[in-house]
């Protein structure tokens, strides 16, 4: 978490969350290497293993109705989507990623549960490859932290 006076990071205590994920297959290179650093994050955050439920769906477009699925059984303390769009030659990408990232919002404001979206965007294969990691981790620390402040908020 971020103070604001100092400037300095606190570590984030996952312990007792409960975290969903959900992965698309398409360009599973891709999201597979986001899962896992998403999940080396959220193990490293202090989430127990059996508290983080996996699933896996077609593509990004699929993403929001597993997510809303996830958040309507309310065991969940965060939830987080894993997914990866690049930039082909048609209008497709456009649709895609709109309505995608357009869709865990809506999820996340109507079931008021933190969605950490990590559904990458990107021009081509390379620029995927080069935010997978990072993107996959950062993912972990929104999901832990907003999961942390909704919970000191309620």
């Amino acid at each position: 978490m971020q103070n604001a006076d100092k400037g300095t990071v606190e570590r984030q205590n996952g312990a007792p969350l409960r975290i969903g994920i959900v992965q698309a297959r398409f360009n599973a290179s891709i999201t597979n290497a986001l899962a896992s650093a998403c999940t080396a994050a959220l193990l490293e955050l202090g989430v127990e293993q059996e508290h983080i439920v996996h699933v896996h769906v077609p593509g990004a477009l699929e993403i929001p109705l597993a997510l809303q699925a996830l958040a309507a059984q309310e065991r969940f303390d965060a939830l987080i989507a894993i997914g990866c769009v690049i930039r082909g030659e048609t209008y497709h990408f456009e649709l895609v990623a709109n309505e995608s990232s357009s869709g865990v919002t809506r999820v996340a404001l109507d079931h008021r549960i933190p969605i950490a979206n990590a559904i990458l965007t990107t021009e081509d294969l390379d620029q995927a490859i080069t935010r997978q990691n990072e993107k996959g981790r950062d993912a972990a620390l929104v999901a832990v932290e907003m999961a942390n402040l909704l919970g000191a908020l309620s």
